[in-house]
Formats: structure tokens, C-alpha cells, sequence
């Protein structure tokens, strides 16, 4: 499947989408984990220690030069088209059977003109999406800005993570209306820090024709970090993701149901 994960800053988001990518990979799935969040919280969620920063290939500018060609500064010709097959295995974090990617943010090289890191990016999310067998879980800011019309409609379903009260509600409408003008498929919404019946009552009223499909407590525990690598590198659940994992793996089913 190649999902992303979006919502208001705060509703959980990247937690959600680290639960997403643990149970795929805890399932035996090959899962390539894309922090498209500027700020990027990703490798926590997947039990990185902070010491382990992860440069932003937005950042890498030899690779960024190498690949697209481009010189010392903006306004020359480069490669819209550049070699990314390779970035996977090459430059991702490898976290027992998840490969992390963060792409980073992107600085314009003038009046709106796409830029070499931008053309790396772009051509990256396109192969990753289309030219790939692998699981593709994308933690994405507020927007969807990283999605071009080409690669988002050949994206599964983006989820949108709400939780109760107004202004969550607000993005989920505005991604909504974001996705549809580049034709994306689905939209799904997944309730977080749920306490009672009546949140989730009051939720699905306001999203209208979102469907909501899955919902998570809230759970202080998951500031920790929802798995934990082993000595051999691979990952392990921690006892939070255990608790949680029914839920979680009940969203998951009702994502293959409807994709």
C-alpha cells in the first residue's frame, strides 16, 4: 500500500503513522517510512535515539549536484529527470526490515522556478510510489504539498488524524479540498486521543463525507516511542504498541478493505 499521513500539528500524526509502518513491518512487510514533515519526528517515533540524526536529503547537496547536475548556484540548466532508483538502499536508515527516508523542506530558487533539490525530491516521490513494490507510509505536514497530480493519483488513500474539537476538523476539510483538486483517490480520516463514544459521535458529524474508519486513545506512554530496536537490529514492540496494536491492525484491515 502507499499511504500518507496528514492532520494539524499536535493531533498525532507521526505517532499514528510510526504505528502504521511497526505494523507493517512487524507483519513481515518490506515498509519504506518517507518523513515528509519539516519537522521531523519520524525516527523518534521508530525508536532512533536523538544522537541519531538523520541528514534531510533536501540537504545532501553533493547528491543533489551529483544527480541533477546543477551548478553552484540557481538559474542554470539541471536534470528534471534525475537518478533516484538507488536512494532507498543507499541512503536510507535502515531500522530492521524499515527503510527511513526524510526528505526535508524545499528553498525555491527564485520566483516559484523548481529547484535541483525540489527536481531530486519530485523524481525520488514518483519512483517511490510507482516504480516500487514496497510498503510506502508517508508522514506528511498539515498540506499535501509534496504531492504532485501525477504521484497522487497513484497513491493508495491519504489518512487525515483528527481529534475532538474544531480545528483539527478544519484541516481535515481543507486537505480534503487540497487532494481533490489534484485527483487523489481517497480520503480517510482516524480518530486520535478518544476518551469517550460521544467524541467519536460528535467527529464522524463533523467530517461528513470523510469516512472515519479507526480511532486511538490517548496514551502518555507513546511520548517514549512505540518500538524498540534489538541488539541484532531489528525492531520490537514496545508495551504500549502491544496494548495498541488490535486497534491499530484493525485500522490496517480497513485500509486493505477499501483500497
Amino acid at each position: 500500500m502507499k499511504l500518507a499521513v496528514s492532520g494539524k500539528g499536535g493531533v498525532g500524526k507521526t505517532t499514528f503513522s510510526g504505528m502504521l509502518i511497526a505494523s507493517a513491518a512487524l507483519g513481515g512487510h518490506s515498509v519504506i517510512a518517507l518523513d515528509a514533515d519539516p519537522d521531523a519526528n519520524l525516527g523518534s517515533a521508530l525508536g532512533l535515539p536523538p544522537d541519531e540524526e538523520i541528514t534531510p536529503l533536501s540537504e545532501m547537496n553533493a547528491l543533489i549536484k551529483e544527480r541533477t547536475g546543477a551548478g553552484e548556484s540557481y538559474g542554470g540548466y539541471f536534470k528534471l529527470n534525475p537518478k533516484v532508483d538507488d536512494i532507498p538502499e543507499t541512503y536510507a536508515r535502515e531500522i530492521g526490515s524499515i527503510r527511513l527516508l526524510v526528505l526535508g523542506g524545499i528553498k525555491a530558487g527564485g520566483d516559484g522556478c523548481i529547484c535541483p533539490a525540489s527536481a531530486l525530491l519530485k523524481a525520488l516521490l514518483a519512483h517511490l510510489i510507482l516504480g516500487r513494490d514496497d510498503h510506502l507510509i508517508m508522514d506528511m505536514e498539515a498540506g499535501i504539498e509534496h504531492l504532485g497530480r501525477a504521484t497522487a493519483q497513484s497513491m493508495d488513500a491519504l489518512i487525515v488524524v483528527v481529534t475532538p474539537g474544531p480545528w483539527s476538523i478544519q484541516t481535515a476539510q481543507r486537505v480534503r479540498e487540497l487532494a481533490a483538486d489534484i485527483k487523489l483517490k481517497k480520503i480517510l480520516a482516524v480518530g486520535n486521543h478518544i476518551s469517550k463514544n460521544s467524541q467519536l459521535t460528535e467527529i464522524e458529524r463533523e467530517l461528513g463525507d470523510i469516512p472515519l474508519i479507526g480511532h486511538l486513545p490517548t496514551d502518555e506512554r507513546l511520548v517514549e516511542g512505540i518500538v524498540k530496536r534489538n541488539p541484532d537490529g531489528n525492531i520490537e514492540p514496545r508495551a504500549v504498541l502491544l496494548e495498541l496494536l488490535p486497534s491499530v491492525q484493525s485500522i490496517y484491515k480497513e485500509l486493505e478493505a477499501r483500497i
